[in-house]
């Protein structure tokens, strides 16, 4: 199997140094360039097309959060892990908008860092932190921008990924996070985010709603 290509953009090159010095060993992944600046990030992404983008969420002429975004209109396929000081509600729910697949702190171990990296390669997304409470006060309470709610039950469905439709029907089984991760062979945080995005989806704000919801949309 071919290792995770990844271009990193962050203007520390200490940053940038140490971020490679942790891959080395991981067969698994490849730094195969690096950026200072976001202008710089979207000129070499274009250039080597890589897998995966680890981002400062502050670089200059263009930050991190402006990078994502650009990169999720321009190249839809990398996938974008954004690395931050901040462990905040703003500008997690900021990377989730722009269409990051994760959110980590600069001081996260190792273990968590490489976690994150596979969690994301594999397709799932990965957020530190307490970004579930995020998901909870604002993308279910709606406080960010939210797509409208469809106006038929069919375009609900539609809505929805298989994935999701999954994770709905373990949860209409009475499943927590840790069984249904377990059986969908995902992390415990990943299941929590389908679950959350699922909410967000068929606009609800607790389980008993998404129960009876999921009822109506005939899914068990």
């Amino acid at each position: 199997m071919n290792p995770i290509k990844i271009i990193l953009a962050d203007d520390h090159e200490l940053v940038r140094d140490g971020i490679k010095s942790l891959l080395e060993s991981e067969k698994d992944f490849l730094v195969i360039d690096e950026a200072s600046d976001g202008v710089e990030a979207l000129e070499v992404i274009a250039l080597q097309s890589p897998d995966l983008l680890i981002v400062d969420i502050r670089m200059p002429k263009m930050n991190g959060l402006e990078v994502v975004k650009e990169m999720s209109k321009r190249f839809p396929r990398i996938k974008k892990l954004v690395l931050s000081m901040h462990d905040s509600e703003e500008y997690v729910v900021e990377a989730i908008e722009a269409g990051a697949d994760g959110y980590l702190l600069k001081g996260s171990s190792k273990s968590e860092f490489l976690k994150a990296l596979h969690t994301i390669s594999a397709g799932g997304k990965y957020f530190a932190g307490d970004v579930s409470a995020y998901i909870i006060n604002n993308f279910v309470n709606g406080k960010p921008k939210a797509s409208s709610r469809p106006d038929t039950i069919s375009e609900e469905l539609t809505n929805l990924t298989n994935r999701e439709k999954q994770i709905l029907e373990l949860i209409l089984e009475g499943k927590g996070n840790n069984e249904i991760a377990d059986e969908l062979k995902i992390s415990k945080r990943t299941a929590e985010v389908h679950r959350f995005n699922l909410m967000k989806k068929l606009n609800v704000k607790n389980l008993v709603e998404l129960t009876t919801k999921s009822r109506e949309l005939k899914l068990i």
